[in-house]
């Protein structure tokens, strides 16, 4: 059996919302949310006579690396499972504020959340993230359990106007039992400063294909398996996506079977201890290649962002003609350290070929809808730059 698709603007989370409850109950179609309003007309999918299998609730729309975009099916079950497993983790069923846009999984999963728990979501809006118009919003909650999902650089914005004597975020931090904080890697300098001020801090990590995040401070939640398998991590349990749609060839690279058992390959370096916590390196695919060494950038963003005045850098590669390519900083936020001081701690750290070749400062950091660097763009500042 099959159901239709219905594709919902993701600037009317409200009405993602009233999708979702239908997918999951079976009386409404497969819900793709867009960022773009539904009502356009250039979009080729999908075709009015589409459809996806019965069990399939969500269609996550992601860019991929090669610039073909993923539709990633999830079904209600795991998206059901992946909400029973945080509410497990965090100590109850609550309510949710939701500050992330609805067509990243992320923010479906805070609607999902809400359905599950049978409460009604607080809706952030639309525009740029505000730290008083996100505490106005907090204000709405009246469930005894609350919470919200955010950002890196959206935790940044309220713990920067808490510090700077806002009592109205302060108070706000201290209100929520839960802030879950993924998309990219959370600066521990960053979640201690959010403690300090009373925040309950949790580091989420998974995907659009683990319904959003599996692994709550280190610990797999609900049913979820994480492996170690020639240095990459593979994840199995009941939150896994059904696949992409339309790539049968993706499917089978990403998703593989195992004596029985399903499992997800995250194209992400990283260990599984002996009692079972994860750690994340970064992204396989990015690391350069610097002098005939290999660099994770990943790890030298880790290091540069501990230093003052570099919380929000992102590292870039950028081609060399002599080394072949070089780690580069790009930040927004006024450099507190000198490029010899950087070269220097992070040598010390992972090695000369991982020293970053130049510091580059602009305005405002590139970033995408979801509130993460553009990385992309930031590559292409770096590379002008450095013409």
């Amino acid at each position: 059996m099959t159901r239709a698709l219905r594709v919902v603007g993701a600037e009317r989370p409200e009405a993602v919302f009233a999708a979702l409850r239908e997918a999951l109950t079976g009386t409404g179609g497969a819900v793709v949310p867009r960022a773009t309003p539904s009502g356009r007309t250039d979009e080729p999918w999908p075709g009015t006579a589409e459809s996806v299998p019965q069990n399939v609730a969500l269609v996550i729309e992601t860019s991929g690396s090669t610039g073909v975009p993923k539709r990633v099916a999830l079904s209600a079950d795991a998206l059901l499972a992946s909400a029973a497993a945080s509410a497990g983790a965090l100590g109850g069923q609550g309510q949710w504020l939701l500050a992330l846009p609805a067509h990243y999984v992320a923010g479906a999963q805070v609607l999902v959340r809400s359905l599950a728990a049978g409460t009604e979501p607080v809706f952030y809006g639309s525009g740029h993230f505000d730290a008083e118009r996100f505490a106005a919003s907090a204000g709405a909650l009246s469930d005894d359990l609350r919470y919200t999902s955010l950002v890196p650089v959206q935790l940044a914005r309220l713990v920067e106007a808490a510090e700077n004597g806002s009592r109205s975020v302060a108070a706000v931090l201290r209100r929520f039992d839960g802030i879950l904080v993924g998309g990219q890697a959370l600066n521990p300098e960053l979640r201690g400063r959010a403690e300090q001020l009373g925040a309950r801090i949790v580091s989420t990590y998974g995907s659009s294909e683990t319904a959003g995040g599996c692994v709550y401070d280190g610990v797999p939640i609900g049913t979820t398996v994480v492996r170690e398998s020639a240095g990459q991590l593979e994840i199995s349990g009941s939150v896994l996506a059904e696949g992409y749609l339309g790539d049968p060839e993706r499917t089978a690279a990403a998703f593989r079977d195992d004596d029985g058992v399903r499992w997800y390959r995250t194209g992400d370096l990283g260990e599984v201890s002996t009692d079972g916590r994860v750690t994340v390196y970064g992204r396989s695919d990015n690391v350069i290649i610097s002098g005939g060494e290999k660099v994770l950038l990943d790890a030298v963003e880790r290091l540069v962002q501990a230093v003052p005045g570099f919380g929000h850098a992102v590292v870039v590669g950028v081609q060399d003609p002599e080394w072949g390519h070089v780690p580069v900083v790009v930040t927004d936020g006024g450099a507190a350290a000198s490029l010899r001081q950087l070269r220097e701690l992070v040598a010390e750290r992972l090695g000369r070929a991982a020293a970053p070749a130049r510091i580059v400062e602009v305005d405002q950091l590139p970033r995408l809808a979801s509130g993460k660097p553009d990385r992309v763009a930031v590559a292409e500042v770096a590379r002008r730059q450095g013409a």
